[in-house]
Parts: C-alpha cells; sequence; structure tokens
C-alpha cells in the first residue's frame, strides 16, 4: 500500500486482506457448521458490503439504523439485539429483521405479541454472570450489568414464544475462553435447551488473528452441536471480520515541545477517531516506529482536538520527524469508523479502500455540512 497517494486523514481498508479473513470466516462456518454473521457494531463499511456477501450472507444489528442497513445494504433481514426497544421503533425493526433478541422479560412481554404476526423468531439475551474480559468497561457480565438475564430470573421454563438464547460475553477473546464460558452456560441454561431453536454465541471471537486456534474452535463447535443436534448455532464476530485490514493514514502539522516531551500534533484525534486507544486503552502501532529508545527521536502522539487527553504515546523513529511527514496508524477498520464523533468540528478522514488490483479509490469525504447537519 502506497501511503504517499492516500489523502490524510483517511481510513483505508485493504481489499486483498479483508478478503482473507472473509475466506477464514467462512472456512469455519463451513466446516464447523453453524451460522456466522457480520457484527456491525464493529464494522458497518457497507460499501464493502457486496463483498462480504460474497462469502457471508447475514447480519446482526443494535439499533433500528443498524437493522435498517442490513436489510437496505446487506440486503438480507438483521438479526436484531437492543438493549431497550421503544415504541416508536419497535415496528421499523421488526419490518427489518428475522430475529429479535430481547434484552429483559419486561420487554419480551411488552414486544413480543407484536412480533406473532411478522415471521420472526424471537430470542432472550442471558446473562451467564461469567467472563474472561478483566476490562469492565467492555465486559457484559461485570457485576450489576444491565445487559441480559440472569438465571434464578428465568425459573424452570421460559415463557412461551421464546425460541432462542443469546449470550456475549468475549471480547477479542479466544475459543479457549469461549469453551469455558460454554461450560457456565451449559450448567446455568442447559436446562431450557429443549425448549429453543437456536443459540447466538454472540460476539468477541478473534478467530482472524495470528495464533488464534481455529482448528480448536471448530471441534468445540462440533462437539456442542453433535450434543445438541436440534440447536441452530450462531457466532456474531465483529472485529474478526475486519481485524489488521486497514488503516488510519494521517499527517504531522505541527511538533510542540513541552519539558522535554515532543509531541508530533495530527490530522486526526485519539478521542473522535480512535476512541479506543483511550477507553481500553490501548497503544496501536505506527507504521514505520516503534516504543520508545533511549536515543532515538522519541515523541507523543497529539490528535486536534482540544480535549486535554486527546494524545498517546511515545514511538521512537529513525530520524526527526518534520511537518508533513505521514503517520499510519495500524489496524484501524474495526471499532474505529462506527465509534467516530465529529467534536470540536474537526475534520473528519475520509473513507477509502486499496483494491486488490493495487489502486487506491476514494469511497468517501467528509466536510462542514456533514457536522452542521449533525447538530440541528
Amino acid at each position: 500500500m502506497n501511503y504517499k497517494v492516500i489523502p490524510s486523514p483517511c481510513y483505508v481498508l485493504d481489499e486483498v486482506a479483508f478478503r482473507k479473513n472473509l475466506e477464514l470466516i467462512r472456512s469455519v462456518k463451513d466446516r464447523a457448521g453453524v451460522e456466522i454473521i457480520l457484527a456491525f457494531k464493529a464494522f458497518a463499511m457497507w460499501s464493502v458490503f457486496p463483498i462480504v456477501r460474497e462469502y457471508i450472507p447475514y447480519s446482526t444489528a443494535s439499533s433500528l439504523a443498524e437493522a435498517r442497513l442490513a436489510f437496505e445494504e446487506m440486503g438480507s433481514p438483521a438479526h436484531t439485539y437492543g438493549p431497550a426497544y421503544t415504541d416508536r421503533e419497535f415496528p421499523e425493526i421488526m419490518n427489518c429483521s428475522s430475529h429479535i433478541t430481547f434484552n429483559s422479560l419486561q420487554q419480551f412481554e411488552r414486544f413480543y405479541p407484536q412480533t406473532q404476526f411478522n415471521n420472526i423468531s424471537c430470542g432472550l439475551r442471558i446473562n451467564p454472570e461469567y467472563s474472561e474480559v478483566e476490562t469492565n468497561l467492555y465486559n457484559p457480565c461485570a457485576p450489576g450489568s444491565r445487559l441480559g438475564i440472569v438465571s434464578e430470573l428465568l425459573g424452570t421454563e421460559l415463557p412461551a414464544g421464546v425460541e432462542g438464547l443469546h449470550f456475549h460475553t468475549l471480547c477479542e477473546s479466544t475459543s479457549y475462553d469461549l469453551e469455558k464460558t460454554l461450560r457456565v452456560v451449559e450448567e446455568k441454561f442447559g436446562k431450557f435447551f429443549q425448549q429453543i431453536k437456536w443459540l447466538n454465541m454472540g460476539g468477541g471471537h478473534l478467530m482472524t488473528s495470528v495464533g488464534y486456534d481455529v482448528e480448536h474452535l471448530i471441534n468445540l463447535l462440533k462437539v456442542f452441536k453433535a450434543k445438541y443436534p436440534h440447536l441452530q448455532l450462531i457466532l456474531e464476530p465483529g472485529s474478526a471480520f475486519a481485524w489488521q485490514t486497514g488503516a488510519l493514514v494521517s499527517s504531522v502539522v505541527d511538533i510542540v515541545e513541552n519539558k522535554g516531551i515532543k509531541t508530533a500534533m495530527l490530522d486526526v484525534s485519539f478521542a473522535c477517531h480512535m476512541p479506543d486507544c483511550l477507553e481500553m486503552p490501548y497503544k496501536p502501532s505506527i507504521v514505520g516506529a516503534t516504543d520508545a529508545v533511549v536515543g532515538k527521536p522519541t515523541y507523543r502522539m497529539g490528535g486536534n482536538s482540544c480535549l486535554s487527553g486527546d494524545f498517546y504515546g511515545d514511538w521512537s523513529f529513525e530520524n526527526d520527524l518534520k511537518i508533513g511527514d505521514r503517520i499510519v496508524f495500524e489496524d484501524m477498520i474495526h471499532y474505529t469508523m462506527v465509534k467516530t464523533t465529529m467534536f470540536n468540528g474537526v475534520s473528519h478522514p475520509s473513507i477509502g479502500i486499496w483494491t486488490k488490483n493495487d489502486e487506491f479509490q476514494l469511497i468517501r469525504e467528509f466536510g462542514y455540512e456533514d457536522f452542521k447537519n449533525r447538530m440541528s
């Protein structure tokens, strides 16, 4: 990928890497005999849905907007789960969904009657109260979690009309984390398995990452499916689809120094365009840079919003940075575009594709009208 020909700032999807992930995901789907669907919460770049459909036909939505995107752009009804549905939005959600999962018994009792005439399969989100995720911000099973129904609230029999159960406990996790979770789910909710048609194992299955034990995942799913052959098993990863498939290209616009700390001021923002770096937090990789090395030119990266904490660091480079140098953040396609804001009115990165023909294709630019129209 020739970063010099890409406008700055810009998110760039690498089509070849993207297709490689899709091939692996389809292989797991076929070999394990399960359904794997794309979670828009991590990746909703609808301009490449035609590519996705070559491998995977279905998707999962967490809101009316995502459900419409599934129906209109993915070309298939969504598997929808929302933490809380409203009377205003639910009729349209039904029009765009094949499956709807409810977060509470109250929500199910309130909205289920409307679904009976719409050929929709309804389910409940369960909370096994077990997760290997250590960061509470991303842990849906943290004490007091608002997500999912704990086992003691379900009694001995599911409400009439419930056809599926849905759990989500993982975040960029391994198949061994799933194995541990399945033991707990089976122990707490296995008594309901004969009453349902499908079991949705949620997202967080990072099967396209280096070192992920794909064979263990496939075997785990096969063994579970053999035990409950009547169940359709569903996985809905998001990050796995777009893992290591592209970058956020930015540029140095100034260099400031304070108390011996040099900060490269960029035309992108951590707070607005890379929020997970601050939320998780985690330090992204930069092309041509390393962690700080004594004696090498070392810089903190500064975002272009006025939030004081809009920075991350430190990285070392072979040479001193200068204004105009490209700073390329790797692996910035999943959970980036879907979480961006226009705080401060800072320029929003463009969106492009580095195609399989080794060419850059600009998909979308953003400007003042995009900012203005969001404000009122």
